[in-house]
């Protein structure tokens, strides 16, 4: 773990297009359906989606790809600023170009076009890698893995190296630390001797895979049932489940899984860990809309957790509530230790309209409202114990002392409060109003507070201490 070094992606750059419309009738001179166009968009692919997912909190990150003089390169270099810095190698060809045509989000053919390859790394790739201290490959089997291998397999000595593989590209270099085949790649890795997708097969072709290619663990994902983490020569391998059954796109989820494990792996986690964290990012990333989502590229923030089926962007769910005329519900706090009177208002303010969004005090704003010491749980935790609530459809960070500005962008039809507040004192009420919202006060169960909890533990350990 290097404190502010990037993660360096290695791979194939594609450039994805989505076409998706309405069909609603045949052509006349075919018995073919006709797609009325409502949205045309691009964004990158492959070894640059990964990229740009890896960014997302923030992260600085450097893609290493071939691009080259044709238009869909100039798209990809585009699309990619600010977010992720390039470092280039020459491409002979055109960039591939893989076109999605879908009716009302459901993909009817895809159309794929260009051949490019890479041409020989220069100077400034070979001194990224001779510099990088965790990489992601995401080997798309059109090359870039193959022209930088050698310097790979010296890498994989001194740095954390994640391996994405594709059943065209190449086998992982010796001694990376995970590699994230799914449940197709590993039959095919394994000349079909995982004959099928049950949980046995996946865990004997992992650990098979993991011995064959030196590497210290496999990560096979299995889509809505998580990941198997196999290790060289292991019977019992661990299953990491997904938080929750995630109904929308999985284009890219893969890469999302992958780059999020990279990360957490840069971090200094361990490979449960970021495995963990993987499947959760990867779980929210497929219940947002995928790589199709708009927001994913309008702000470039990642999703965070909500319920299963719920909209996880706030602002996107709070949109599409309006939209068909339901009611929007927000309320807000620290929600620093969750208890059951969090729990009661939480429930109580769900059942007001069509779905609750919980606006929550980052880190910072905690400290200077509570003091040093606080909170107790991290943002992290905090969040993922709300987003767990059955009565809580999506949650929206602020890092203001108050959420003015964030209901600013939520406009919520009602803001809820506990019992403990006079809600036309609270510095939020006039915005609120301003949109003609309404602020409540629900009721609130007395003598449950964060505080008092804190209180009691603190004396509950003072009075056991000798």
């Amino acid at each position: 773990m290097t404190a502010g070094a990037p993660l360096v992606v290695v791979g194939d750059a594609l450039l994805d297009q989505d076409i998706d419309g309405v069909c609603a009738r045949l052509a006349p001179d075919a018995p073919v359906p006709v797609l009325d166009v409502a949205h045309d968009r691009y964004r990158p692919g492959g070894a640059a989606l990964a990229a740009v997912l890896a960014a997302r909190g923030g992260r600085p990150v450097l893609l290493v790809t071939a691009l080259g003089g044709d238009p869909a390169s100039a798209a990809v270099r585009r699309l990619l600023t600010p977010r992720v810095k390039v470092v280039e190698m020459p491409l002979h060809g055109t960039l591939p170009v893989k076109t999605r045509i879908m009716a009302d989000g459901h993909p009817l053919v895809r159309v794929d076009r260009g051949n490019g390859s890479p041409g020989r790394p220069g100077r400034a790739v070979t001194e990224v890698l001779r510099q990088a201290h965790t990489v992601l490959v995401a080997d798309y089997g059109r090359g870039t893995a193959a022209a930088v291998r050698e310097q790979l397999a010296a890498l994989c000595r001194r740095a954390t190296v994640v391996w994405d593989p594709h059943p065209r590209g190449q086998t992982p270099v010796p001694g990376v630390r995970l590699v994230t085949p799914n449940a197709a790649e590993v039959r095919a890795f394994t000349d079909g001797s995982a004959v099928d997708a049950s949980l046995r097969s996946c865990a004997e072709g992992g650990s098979e895979l993991a011995g064959r290619w030196r590497a210290a663990a496999v990560a096979v994902t299995l889509a809505e049932r998580g990941v198997l983490l196999a290790r060289p020569g292991a019977t019992s391998p661990m299953l990491v489940p997904a938080p929750y059954r995630a109904t929308g796109d999985a284009c890219g989820a893969g890469d999302c899984f992958a780059a999020e494990t990279a990360g957490a792996l840069a971090d200094g986690c361990l490979p449960e860990e970021a495995v963990q964290r993987g499947v959760a990012e990867a779980a929210a990333f497929v219940a947002a809309g995928g790589a199709g989502n708009p927001a994913l590229w309008s702000t470039g923030q990642a999703p965070l957790t909500g319920r299963a089926g719920a909209e996880t962007d706030p602002f996107a769910l709070a949109e599409r509530v309006r939209a068909r005329g339901g009611t929007v519900v927000a309320t807000g706090g620290c929600f620093d230790l969750l208890h059951a009177g969090h729990v009661g208002l939480l429930e109580s303010a769900r059942r007001i309209g069509d779905c609750l969004i919980v606006c929550v005090n980052s880190d910072a704003s905690i400290t200077r409202l509570k003091g040093p010491g606080r909170p107790l749980s991290p943002l992290a935790d905090r969040v993922r114990v709300l987003a767990g609530l059955g009565c809580v459809d999506a949650v929206a960070v602020f890092d203001e002392d108050n959420p003015t500005a964030v209901l600013g962008r939520l406009k919520p039809h009602v803001w809820a409060k506990g019992g403990d507040y006079d809600a036309d004192a609270l510095p939020e009420a006039a915005a609120v109003r301003s949109w003609d919202g309404q602020c409540v006060v629900l009721p609130y169960l007395d003598g449950r507070s964060t505080t008092q909890l804190a209180r009691r533990a603190a004396a509950s350990v003072r009075r056991h201490v000798p």
